[in-house]
C-alpha cells in the first residue's frame, strides 16, 4: 500500500467536503497559544481538522476507530517531491495529558497557513490524539481501561494498532511520543516540593539497538537544555523513580513495552516528552500554555533539523542495515557505577526556590546483567503459531509457516514463574518472566510450526518480541500467558543449527 492510498476513503470525502464549506472556520482556540486557558476537545479538534485539510501541503486521513467510535486521525504535511527525512509526532496516549495534542494542532494551523515553515526535505506525519475516548472522559486509559502506553508489545487496542500501521508504512526516521508527568505529586507534596523542569525528554535507550542512533538521540536531549532555558523553561532529561536522596531515581525504562523503544525498534531515532503539569491547582488548565510553549521549542527543532539531518539519516540507514550482535541482552537495568553524587533539582513550593538535593541513588548508565547468543531464527510451536501470527503481523516481521516437518538443532526455555509485582530491590515493573535456558537438542518441528529468521531490518524487532530467555515478553499478556505454564517450555525456541 503506498502512502497517498493508505487514506481511508470514507474519512477522506468526510474531510474533504468539510475543508470545502468550512473555509472560514476559526479554529476554537487562541490565535497566540500563550492566551490558552483551556485544553482543546475531541469535536474542536476534528473541526479544525476538516478546516485545514486540503490546505497548503496539509492533508488528513483517519488511520482507525476507537471502541467508542470515536476517529484516531492522522495529518500528513509534505511540500512535495521527494522529502528525504521523515517525522512522526504522536501525543495523548494518555488521555489526561493533553499538551502534545495542542502544541501539535498549533504546528499543524501554523503550517497550513505557511508552507515555508515546513522545511522542504521532511515529510510530516502527526497523530494529534491517540486517544480520544480517555481524553474526552479526562482519564488516563482509553474506553475499555487499557493503558495504551502499555500495549506497545501486543497491540491489542485499536488505537496502538492504528500508530504502528503508520509506523510500518512510514518508516520514520524520527518519532516523538507526547506526555506528561505530575509536578505537585503526593510525595512531593509531603516534603513541601514541586518538580523543577516544565518539561523533559529521553531517547531510544534498548541496549540492543545500534549505538550510533542511542549516541544520536541523547545529542538531541543534551542540547535540549539551551533552546528551553532561552525560552524561560527549565528543562532535565526525562528522570522517573522515588524522591532523592534516600530513593532511586532513573532514567527513561528499556523495555519496549512503551512508545519510546517500541517505536524505535523500527530502526529509528525515537523519543518520549513529558511536561510537567500542576494537577493540584484550583485552574486545572491554568498552566496549559506554559506546556504548550515548551513543547513547540522541542517540535520545531525536530523539524528543523538544527544541523543534525545528515548524521541523523546515517544513523539510521546504519541501524537499519546492522546485523544483529553476537549477544542479544535479557536483563537490563539503570546503574550508578562508582556511586556519583547527583545534585538534583527540586522546588521549595513555599518559596519557589530551587534546591539541588545531592544523591548517590541517580541512576544513570544502562547495564546489561545477562545476555545469550544470538540464535539462528525462532520457531513457534503450531499450538500457539495462532496468537504469534497475529503478532508477527501486526510488527511487520516476516515468519515462514511450515508445510513439512523440519528437524532442527535448538534450545528450550522453561518457564519457572511470571512475577506480577513490582520489584522494589531493583525497581522493575511487574510481569517479569523468569526462564531456564536448556541445553541444545534435536527437534523436529511439526507442519504448521512458524519460522521466524533473525536477518534483515526486522531482525531487532523479532529479537525483542519473541526472545524466550528475555525477562520481559509476551507472557505478562492474557493472551499470552494462557498459552505457558510454569515448569513446561516456552512455545518458542531458540534454533542454534
Amino acid at each position: 500500500m503506498t502512502l497517498t492510498t493508505a487514506r481511508l476513503v470514507p474519512a477522506v470525502l468526510l474531510l474533504g467536503c468539510a475543508s470545502a464549506t468550512a473555509q472560514a472556520v476559526t479554529p476554537a482556540f487562541p490565535a497566540d497559544h500563550h492566551q490558552l486557558t483551556k485544553t482543546i476537545s475531541y469535536a474542536d479538534m476534528e473541526a479544525f481538522l476538516a478546516s485545514v485539510d486540503g490546505k497548503g501541503p496539509v492533508h488528513v486521513s483517519v488511520e482507525g476507530t476507537t471502541t467508542q467510535g470515536r476517529s484516531v486521525f492522522l495529518v500528513h504535511a509534505s511540500r512535495g517531491g521527494a522529502p528525504a527525512f521523515r517525522i512522526l509526532f504522536y501525543a495523548q496516549q494518555h488521555g489526561d495529558e493533553p499538551a502534545g495534542k495542542v502544541a501539535l494542532l498549533y504546528m499543524i494551523r501554523d503550517i497550513a497557513a505557511k508552507p515555508e515553515l515546513l522545511p522542504a526535505d521532511v515529510d510530516l506525519w502527526i497523530m494529534p490524539m491517540m486517544n480520544p475516548d480517555g481524553g474526552e472522559a479526562g482519564t488516563r486509559r482509553n474506553g475499555v481501561k487499557a493503558d495504551l502506553n502499555r500495549d506497545h508489545i501486543v497491540l491489542e487496542q485499536p488505537e496502538t494498532q492504528a500508530l504502528y500501521r503508520v509506523v510500518r508504512r512510514v518508516r520514520p526516521h524520527l518519532a516523538v511520543d507526547c506526555h506528561e508527568f505530575t509536578r505537585d505529586s503526593d510525595e512531593r507534596k509531603t516534603r513541601g516540593w514541586t518538580a523543577w523542569p516544565d518539561v523533559t525528554m529521553d531517547g531510544v535507550n534498548n541496549p540492543l539497538f545500534d549505538p550510533a542512533v542511542i549516541v544520536a538521540s541523547q545529542r538531541w536531549v543534551d542540547e535540549s537544555d539551551a533552546p528551553e532555558a532561552a525560552a524561560g523553561h527549565p528543562f532535565l532529561r526525562y528522570t522517573v523513580g522515588g524522591m532523592p536522596p534516600d530513593e532511586e531515581q532513573r532514567h527513561s525504562a528499556p523495555d519496549i513495552d512503551g512508545g519510546l523503544n517500541a517505536v524505535g525498534m523500527y530502526g529509528g531515532l525515537s523519543f518520549i516528552i513529558e511536561s510537567a503539569v500542576m494537577r493540584g491547582a484550583s485552574a486545572p488548565s491554568g498552566d496549559l500554555a506554559r506546556r504548550v510553549d515548551a513543547y513547540l521549542v522541542l517540535f520545531w527543532r525536530f523539524v528543523n533539523g538544527n544541523g543534525h539531518r545528515q548524521e541523523d539519516l546515517a544513523a539510521v540507514e546504519h541501524a537499519r542495515q546492522r546485523p544483529l550482535p553476537a549477544f542479544i541482552p535479557t536483563n537490563y537495568l539503570w546503574v550508578n557505577p562508582g556511586m556519583t553524587v547527583t545534585e538534583f533539582p527540586i522546588v521549595e513550593a513555599a518559596t519557589g526556590r530551587v534546591l539541588k538535593v545531592p544523591t548517590a541513588n541517580m541512576m544513570t548508565v544502562m547495564a546489561v546483567k545477562s545476555a545469550v547468543p544470538t540464535p539462528l531464527a525462532y520457531a513457534i510451536e503450531p499450538k500457539a503459531a495462532a496468537d504469534f501470527k497475529v503478532l508477527l503481523e501486526r510488527h511487520g516481521i516476516p515468519f515462514e509457516e511450515l508445510t513439512a516437518p523440519r528437524t532442527v538443532r535448538a534450545e528450550a526455555c522453561t518457564l519457572l514463574r511470571i512475577e506480577d509485582e513490582f520489584d522494589d530491590v531493583y525497581s522493575r515493573y511487574e510481569g517479569r518472566q523468569i526462564v531456564r535456558r536448556e541445553e541444545p537438542a534435536a527437534h523436529e518441528l511439526p507442519a504448521g510450526s512458524l519460522w521466524v529468521p533473525l536477518e534483515g531490518e526486522a531482525a531487532v524487532r523479532a529479537a525483542l518480541v519473541l526472545e524466550p530467555a528475555a525477562m520481559y515478553g509476551p507472557y505478562q499478556y492474557p493472551r499470552f500467558r494462557k498459552l505457558v505454564i510454569p515448569g513446561a517450555p516456552l512455545p518458542v525456541l531458540r534454533i542454534v543449527h
